[in-house]
């Protein structure tokens, strides 16, 4: 499954790819019926941008965790965690 995404381009600019690269994402550009890779390039940055925003959001919510359990809690946790570990095969 791909997403074919429309993007309405309003810059042009020079990307460097190995020739590896370049010969794939034109072999999968022809394999979609288009004709140049520009497209694909824009959609996978756009992917790349997206998963980029979703990993910090998972930051930022983790760091609002911190300091949540009291030093006691956290060692609890911790010697829980060791515990349980030491039972995997």
């Amino acid at each position: 499954m791909h997403m074919h995404v429309r993007h309405t381009f309003g810059m042009r600019t020079t990307v460097e790819l190995s020739d590896d690269l370049r010969a794939r994402l034109l072999d999968l550009a022809a394999r979609r019926g288009e004709k140049g890779f520009s497209a694909l390039v824009a959609e996978a940055v756009e992917l790349y941008l997206e998963a980029e925003e979703r990993q910090k959001a998972r930051r930022e919510r983790a760091q609002t965790l911190l300091g949540t359990l009291s030093d006691g809690e956290a060692g609890e946790l911790e010697e829980s965690v060791r515990a349980l570990r030491g039972t995997w095969r």
